[in-house]
């Protein structure tokens, strides 16, 4: 009897086994053909960059021009704008720069406008633009708040609002929204930052559930540490000479960080499939899988982190950029990569 049993319950793990492999074998199927479905071709096709003048922002115009597309960049520097439009015009790139400050939802409206008059419409919209403010709880201000929620949320709500019902006539378009793990990991000293990029992420999925039916694919993107020579022009406060060394060179670890043409790859190949959410870099996938399976812990090591950061102090609640607040502990070794990656990428200017 308990022979028959066994054999019985043996054959049913099979069954349950070869039901399962079937399921999983149907749904790669099904992700491959609707992959096939989405293939995005940007040859020809529009493409609108905010933060486009400099960071990961010139790095995807740059490549998005090699795949044959019309690029419209904005940011809120003209000096940088020129920098740009003169790099890409050269490479033979098709391209308007327009001056714009996203905070400003009129100047986004003029400046989408823009863009569609001359282009004739916009095919793909990428929210890059970004700001980054590091100090200690103890100087963060409501208006450091408003001023990452502004830029890094609302920038890109007030473009996405202007620019969608075009998308809905034509029953087709491609919506990025450059988030961060910022905005799925609370990080110690980026509190603005964090919570505008937590706020994007969730935004940018309800969109994407939102859209699809209109043939508008809405991909969510994040990355982790990035090359992009951004830390030079991020806000330091407290003190901002350590604040800055910290970041800095975390930003330019290659176990820590990808380089910023990389990362630009990955972001075009998720923006031709249609994905849903692409995550940069295995230590970006690591710490995230981390953080939803161990919270507890993942909490914890985060607040011992914040232990090791720079006190309060130093200036404050006064603001410093970057390329104010070197010091010998940020110059030279490992941050140089981060000093290349700002003079290839237009965070300096020429």
């Amino acid at each position: 009897m308990n022979h028959q049993r066994n054999k019985s319950s043996s054959r049913s793990n099979t069954g349950t086994a070869l039901a399962i492999a079937a399921a999983a074998g149907a749904l790669l199927i099904s992700r491959a053909a609707m992959r096939r479905t989405r293939h995005f071709d940007f040859r020809g096709k529009t493409i609108l960059i905010t933060g486009g003048s400099r960071g990961l922002g010139i790095v995807l115009a740059r490549q998005l021009a090699g795949e044959g597309a019309k690029l419209a960049i904005c940011a809120r520097d003209v000096q940088e704008l020129e920098q740009a439009r003169e790099e890409l015009a050269q490479a033979g790139a098709d391209v308007l720069v327009i001056p714009c400050d996203l905070s400003d939802r009129q100047d986004v409206n003029n400046m989408v406008d823009q863009a569609i008059a001359h282009f004739g419409g916009i095919d793909v919209l990428i929210n890059n633009a970004g700001t980054i403010d590091v100090s200690p709880i103890e100087h963060v201000t409501m208006e450091d708040y408003h001023h990452a929620m502004d830029i890094n949320f609302w920038g890109a709500v007030h473009v996405a609002y202007h620019v969608v019902p075009r998308m809905q006539q034509r029953k087709s378009g491609r919506i990025v929204n450059v988030s961060s793990i910022g905005g799925r990991i609370g990080v110690p000293h980026l509190a603005p930052y964090c919570a505008s990029k937590f706020a994007l992420t969730g935004w940018s999925r309800s969109l994407r559930a939102e859209l699809m039916k209109d043939g508008i694919y809405v991909t969510t993107i994040i990355p982790g540490l990035m090359r992009t020579g951004s830390p030079r022009n991020a806000n330091f406060k407290g003190q901002n000479e350590a604040e800055y060394a910290w970041f800095k060179i975390a930003d330019s670890m290659p176990i820590l960080s990808v380089s910023a043409e990389h990362a630009a790859r990955e972001i075009i190949e998720a923006t031709r499939r249609g994905d849903v959410e692409t995550i940069i870099g295995i230590a970006t996938r690591v710490g995230i899988m981390f953080d939803q399976n161990l919270p507890e812990l993942s909490g914890n090591l985060a607040g011992l982190a914040g232990q090791w950061l720079p006190s309060p102090g130093g200036i404050g609640l006064e603001s410093r950029k970057g390329y104010q607040s070197e010091s010998s502990a940020s110059e030279g070794g490992i941050a140089s990569l981060s000093d290349r990656a700002a003079r290839e990428n237009n965070e300096v200017l020429r």
